[in-house]
This record gives structure tokens, C-alpha cells and sequence, in this order.
């Protein structure tokens, strides 16, 4: 009997953490390059990318920024380009789709509501600072919402993906999300297999507790059936044990400095470090990774030879 495949997503950088909480954060466009092609040779056939300023590490939504890195990562690499258009809650819906407009990527990812997007805990733990921004981005988020309204959705889907094609990840941050998801699908403004992330512990949405993985599988088979796959990141120390969980019960994982800064204990040095204990997992399951190519068989995708760059 075949292997079933789990599909492996890597979100390289973000914008959750700042470059004091890890030197390993790949921070530059050569680092974010290098970073990604190593995790797609570990074995990634998503990458999940952030922009970040080149000078101080802060998050940044510049085109000009994502094209120094984007066309590297592709002649690299045949992995599937996933662009944010989450950015951070400090950006305005025009700048979060500034690159992915002109990139028209395969697939974007899509966080189906405004919420609050909480990370002042982060300020709890002394450190030194390396910029005055990082931890003045943090204590933003105590008293700002990260907005994504019905409108922005609508916008979202209208623009990338009937007008260039792309596809989404729906980062569902609790079950409410997958009700507005389902609205969308009844509208017929999204279709099958739909891609959705079941978002775990972050300070504003669902817990990352295995129960609460349990009851999103539950309510989102109940809303989609057996047109859609799921796959599961969880924040921080939660990443391995919630991730392994969601592999077991039949999901695809994401892994990353976006959600972890560690490998086990210690802080990992490249994201391909969490690629390969990943997949050490799925080996002792006795589970497949999906290439590339089996993604894009998997999700319905366009294809890179698609994308604008």
C-alpha cells in the first residue's frame, strides 16, 4: 500500500518574532533566500514568505524587497511560492497586496478575520534589544487589532485570486473562521480542495491544546466534507507535539522561524532544521512527503511557470 503524503510548509521569517529573540532569523534577502532553498531541500514543497527591511530586520511590506529574494528561491527551487497578505496588523490592506499583485503567486496565504493578534507577552522575558522598533512593535499589539473584514476578504479574492489565479492558504485562528470560510464557499467566491491552516496559540485565538485540534477537524468536516485538507501550525513551544498530532490524524504540517524559534530545546539554526525533524516524525509514522509537484496535484494549483517572476 502507498504512503499517504503530508505536505510540509515552511514559513521562513514572518513577522512574529524580531531579529534579539534568535540570530538565525533570517532577516536580508540573501539570508531569506538561503534560508528557504535549504528548507525546500530538506524537503519543504511550501514556502510561506515574509519581507523584512534589510537594514534593521523590521517587517516590511516593499515589493521591491520581496523581488530580491522571490526570483532566487524560484530558480532554485521547484517548491511552491506561498506570499503573505497578513504582513503584520501595523500595514493597511494596500501595502499587505503590494507584492503579491505583482507576483501572482501560485498560492497566497489568507486569514479569514480580524482578530486580535496579541505578542506583548514576548516583552515579558528580558532581553537586550538590538532596535528601538522591535519592542515597541510588540507593545503596539496590546491596543491594536489585526483587521480583516468581510470587505478585505472579499477584495482579497476578487483581486488575487480571480484576477491572477492564486490560490489560498485560509489560516482559520479559531472555529469562527471556518464558518466565514464556509460563507465564502457558499457564495461560490472560493472552491475546492480548499487549503486550510488550523492556527494554534496564538494570544487572541484558539489554544494550542490537542482537544481543540480534535474540535476544528470535527466542525470543519462538518462544514466541507472531503473538500478541503487541513494542515496545522501551533506557536512556539506547541509547534513539534501539535503539528505531530495533526500529521497522525490525517493532516499536513507547517513549520518554520515564523512559529518556532526552536528545534527541540535549542534554538534551531535554519529553518531546515525543523524540515528535517518533521519529517523524521512522519518517517516513524510511516508517512510520505509530498513534492512539490504532488502539492500542486493536491491543492489544484497553477503552477509556477504561472507566477510574474
Amino acid at each position: 500500500m502507498a504512503l499517504r503524503k503530508v505536505i510540509i510548509t515552511c514559513a521562513v521569517t514572518g513577522s512574529v518574532h524580531t531579529p534579539s529573540m534568535s540570530p538565525h532569523l533570517p532577516v536580508t534577502p540573501d539570508q531569506i533566500a538561503e534560508d528557504a532553498i535549504a528548507a525546500a531541500e530538506a524537503g519543504a514543497s511550501i514556502l510561506h514568505l515574509h519581507a523584512r527591511d534589510p537594514g534593521d530586520g523590521r517587517p516590511t511590506a516593499d515589493p521591491d524587497v520581496f523581488m530580491q529574494f522571490l526570483p532566487r528561491i524560484k530558480q532554485a527551487t521547484s517548491a511552491v511560492i506561498n506570499i503573505t497578505t497578513g504582513g503584520s496588523s501595523l500595514m493597511t490592506l494596500d501595502q499587505r497586496l503590494a507584492a503579491p499583485l505583482r507576483a501572482e503567486p501560485e498560492m497566497c496565504s489568507l486569514n479569514m478575520g480580524s482578530m486580535n493578534f496579541a505578542l506583548f507577552p514576548m516583552l515579558d522575558r528580558p532581553r537586550e534589544w538590538q532596535h528601538d522598533w522591535e519592542p515597541k512593535l510588540l507593545e503596539a499589539t496590546r491596543d491594536t487589532i489585526f483587521k480583516n473584514t468581510f470587505a478585505d476578504m472579499e477584495t482579497v479574492l476578487e483581486r488575487l485570486g480571480k484576477g491572477c489565479g492564486t490560490r489560498f492558504e485560509f489560516e482559520c485562528y479559531d472555529v469562527g473562521h471556518l464558518y466565514s470560510l464556509a460563507h465564502f464557499r457558499d457564495r461560490g467566491l472560493v472552491s475546492g480542495p480548499l487549503f486550510i491552516q488550523f492556527v494554534f496559540g496564538i494570544l487572541g485565538g484558539i489554544g494550542a491544546d490537542p482537544d481543540n485540534l480534535v474540535h476544528m477537524k470535527r466542525i470543519a468536516d462538518k462544514l466541507f466534507g472531503d473538500s478541503y485538507q487541513f494542515s496545522v501550525l501551533a506557536a512556539g513551544r506547541h509547534q513539534m507535539p501539535m503539528i505531530s498530532i495533526a500529521a497522525a490524524m490525517g493532516g499536513n504540517v507547517r513549520v518554520g522561524l515564523e512559529d518556532s524559534l526552536y528545534d527541540g530545546r535549542q534554538l534551531a539554526k535554519s529553518n531546515a532544521d525543523q524540515v528535517r525533524r518533521i519529517r523524521s516524525v512522519l518517517d516513524g509514522l510511516s508517512l510520505g512527503v509530498a513534492t512539490p509537484a504532488e502539492a500542486r496535484e493536491m491543492l489544484a494549483l497553477k503552477g509556477g511557470d504561472r507566477v510574474a517572476f
